[in-house]
């Protein structure tokens, strides 16, 4: 295109050359002789340098096709020439598609960019091929059309060391096999040989039914783990389900290794962790899958499905299943705790083992987050006098981390644990016990059935490693009929209560109303105590003056008696007698001579009025004389008794 170009740009160059040299002339009618001189001087009129113009640009246009004649071959920068002989007195050996020592055919030897000589077209026939560009993050796979053929075991060819499938005879001469290749090209531009060898990018990818996903970096993103299975090694051993673990490949990206160390086909125990890695696609698949997570209050139990060994470490004391170190095949005495781990879950299992303390609920109403009492139902019983009834438990169950892999291994999981072992021990213990007692019984002492059955279920999960923390009886719903005759006596005992409340309530008012009225009278009350006292002290004061006159008299008596002795013993009896007498008339003053004496000494007159008259004298001097001044009275008494005289 360019020589065309060139070659019209030459021929415009030569004829703009012509015009600005032809003279005008005259519009006449031209002769043919006149123009043929005209036209040879116009010819040889051209000035030089259109001469030397013209000249180069011819040789640039025609030099290659000289260069062609004499065996000169060009090949720029991003090119790779692919040689074919096209005849020589040596013929290829059978099989081979490459030469390698001079016979026809397609060259193992390309040529690089630059000039090249002696590479003449009637033996020689140059094909000049684009390198081959790899993007980034992007892989090249390799197909080689020529070399040894695959062992029949192996469905890649082994690595050859030929600078990355640029240096096809090294490729050869080492031994390469044809077919598609182990190796890979990575990002980057090769100048390689596209007679052996077939590359499939990004870009050609659909031809060879392959998807550009293929060709991408395989990325394995945070958190997951890939799980790798390879299409080229060995068969896996016979009971075995997955290739062990093989080091020093670099992550299944230098498959050389890892066919050289036997690594099997199939399924692998090692798994691939995040970031990007090479792989070759027709060697390895790839699945991604999140890492296996132990959330807080959990340990997991590792079940290994592959491994080395089996033998068991538990013990003699355990002997209802086989516990295995970290690494080999079966249940692993080592749990992994909370967080995230990079396990190969298709060749293992992890049994996830709550250490908190897990609530276990015999009821239909409800069920506990963890979902392991989904199946678990109230318990139905028979009690002694044939009732049916029915008993909602809530066992809780406590097993620790270092226990974990017992229970798994003699159980196979938490699940089996409470449907073979404590669903049957607590139900077991319910009916028994409900044979044991009669309802009634039952329901007034639950605490008591509660706590031996609290007691039962302890020893009896103690030996499957687990810890039972309690036993908590919760509803217990006895027959329609029988609860409504205990509601019915329950009604009659707390109306009883009620009675007996009120009765007592009557008894504290009375009490209060008495209180009440003893507080209104209590003055008058202690008045009455206070009287009461003063009265017996009177009494007393009284008998005691009494008994002290008593004994006055008695002792005046006495006293008298004595001097009346004494005195009849000096003056002789009528004689003392006469003297006492008169001493009492002078004591108590009786009066011998009367008050008013009426006398008629002339023998007239009235003697009685003249006796009421002085009488009356008499009670009028008594009545003008104050009682208070007795002497005035006594002498004014003689005075009137002497004038009566």
């Amino acid at each position: 295109m360019i020589r065309k170009q060139l070659l019209a740009l030459t021929i415009g160059l030569i004829a703009i050359a012509g015009l600005t040299q032809t003279p005008v002339r005259a519009q006449s009618a031209p002769t043919p002789e006149i123009d043929r001189v005209e036209n040879s001087q116009t010819q040889s009129s051209l000035p030089g340098w259109i001469w030397m113009i013209g000249s180069v640009v011819l040789l640039i246009i025609f030099l290659p096709k000289i260069g062609w004649v004499i065996g000169l071959i060009s090949v720029g920068e991003s090119e790779a020439g692919i040689i074919t002989k096209k005849f020589s007195t040596k013929s290829l050996p059978p099989g081979r598609l490459i030469a390698l020592n001079g016979e026809a055919g397609l060259q193992a030897d390309t040529l690089p960019p630059g000039w090249h000589f002696g590479y003449f077209p009637w033996q020689y026939s140059i094909r000049k091929e684009s390198v081959v560009t790899i993007p980034q993050d992007e892989i090249g796979l390799v197909v080689a059309n020529d070399g040894r053929s695959i062992a029949v075991d192996r469905i890649l060819g082994h690595k050859i060391d030929c600078d990355g499938f640029q240096d096809a005879r090294k490729f050869l001469t080492s031994g390469g096999e044809k077919g598609r290749q182990t190796d890979i090209l990575t990002t980057g531009t090769y100048r390689i040989n596209t007679a052996l060898f077939t590359v499939i990018t990004s870009f050609n990818c659909g031809k060879y039914d392959m998807a550009p996903a293929q060709l991408q970096l395989k990325q394995i993103a945070s958190e997951r783990v890939g799980i790798v299975t390879t299409l080229d090694g060995k068969p896996i051993e016979a009971g075995e389900i997955a290739g062990e673990s093989i080091p020093h490949h670099d992550n299944y990206q230098d498959i050389q290794k890892f066919i050289t160390a036997k690594g099997r086909r199939g399924l692998q125990e090692q798994v691939l962790l995040s970031g990007s890695w090479n792989l070759n696609p027709w060697f390895v698949q790839v699945e991604q899958i999140e890492m296996t997570a132990i959330p807080i209050g959990h340990v997991g139990v590792v079940i290994s499905y592959v491994g080395q060994s089996h033998q068991d470490i538990s013990g003699a004391a355990f002997t209802h299943g086989t516990i295995v170190s970290k690494g080999d095949k079966g249940v692993w005495g080592e749990p992994i705790y909370p967080g995230k781990h990079p396990l190969n879950r298709r060749v293992m299992e992890v049994q996830l083992v709550p250490t908190t303390n897990v609530v276990l609920n015999f009821t239909g109403r409800f069920t506990g987050k963890h979902g392991y009492d989904a199946e678990l139902e109230a318990l139905q019983l028979l009690s002694h006098d044939g009732f049916t009834f029915e008993v909602e438990v809530f066992q809780i169950i406590h097993i620790g981390a270092l226990d974990a892999p017992k229970v798994i291994s003699r159980l196979g999981s938490i699940q089996n644990l409470i449907d073979q072992v404590l669903r049957p021990i607590v139900a077991n213990y319910f009916r028994n016990a409900a044979q044991e007692y009669t309802i009634l019984d039952f329901l007034t002492a639950r605490s008591e059935r509660q706590a031996e059955a609290a007691e039962h279920v302890r020893q009896a999960l103690k030996q499957y490693d687990v810890q039972a923390v309690d036993t908590l009886i919760g509803m217990i719903k006895p027959p329609p009929a029988l609860m409504q005759t205990l509601t019915e006596r329950k009604i009659a005992e707390e109306q009883e209560k009620t009675y007996e409340v009120q009765r007592v309530a009557q008894i504290q008012r009375q009490e209060l109303v008495r209180a009440t009225a003893l507080a209104e009278i209590q003055n008058q009350v202690i008045t009455a105590e206070q009287g009461v006292n003063i009265a017996e002290l009177q009494a007393a004061a009284k008998v005691k003056h009494a008994d002290g006159e008593a004994e006055a008299i008695r002792l005046t008596g006495q006293a008298k008696a004595d001097a009346y002795k004494a005195g009849v013993d000096a003056l002789g009896g009528q004689a003392y007698a006469a003297l006492q007498m008169m001493q009492v008339v002078g004591e108590r003053q009786v009066r011998i001579v009367p008050n008013v004496s009426v006398t008629n000494t002339n023998g007239g007159g009235n003697g009685m009025v003249d006796a009421l008259m002085g009488m009356w004298a008499q009670s009028q001097t008594e009545a003008v004389i104050p009682e208070t001044d007795p002497v005035i009275r006594e002498s004014v008494r003689q005075h009137l008794e002497s004038e009566s005289r």
